[in-house]
């Protein structure tokens, strides 16, 4: 054995991380992710529900136009007004369900979508959403 054989052997030892050192860096990485998730869970969400508000004005347009094409007369359901939509279809509520297209009077009109439950009622993220917002 020589002397330039032993500061590489001390050297090879103590190079690389421990067992502990990786198992905290993983808890660190896991706990950012888990953190970073639930913000963008809640983004998801609210972009849910502006799109289904978007889509609850587009589709109030289209029924606005159907009205001025027909003196004024409300459409019996929404599919009547998807040749005033772009593209020419009546869209799903983000959460795949039908919006609900219901008379008010001779000339009053309310679309809704339920929400991510499909219910009416709820809140937060089953919140309905409606034309009247």
């Amino acid at each position: 054995m020589t002397d330039q054989d032993t500061p590489r052997r001390a050297r090879r030892g103590t190079a690389g991380f421990t067992l502990v050192e990786l198992m905290v860096v993983v808890a660190i990485i896991a706990i950012l992710a888990t953190t970073a998730g639930m913000y963008l869970f809640g983004a998801l969400d609210q972009a849910d529900q502006a799109k289904a508000q978007t889509e609850i004005k587009a589709l109030d347009g289209a029924v606005t136009a159907y009205m001025l094409k027909n003196n004024r007369k409300l459409p019996n359901a929404l599919e009547e007004v998807s040749e005033f939509m772009k593209p020419p279809k009546i869209p799903k509520d983000p959460w795949g369900n039908a919006y609900v297209y219901t008379k008010e009077g001779s000339r009053k009109f309310k679309i809704v979508s339920y929400g991510a439950d499909g219910a009416p009622g709820g809140s937060d993220y089953d919140a309905d959403v409606s034309s009247e917002d």
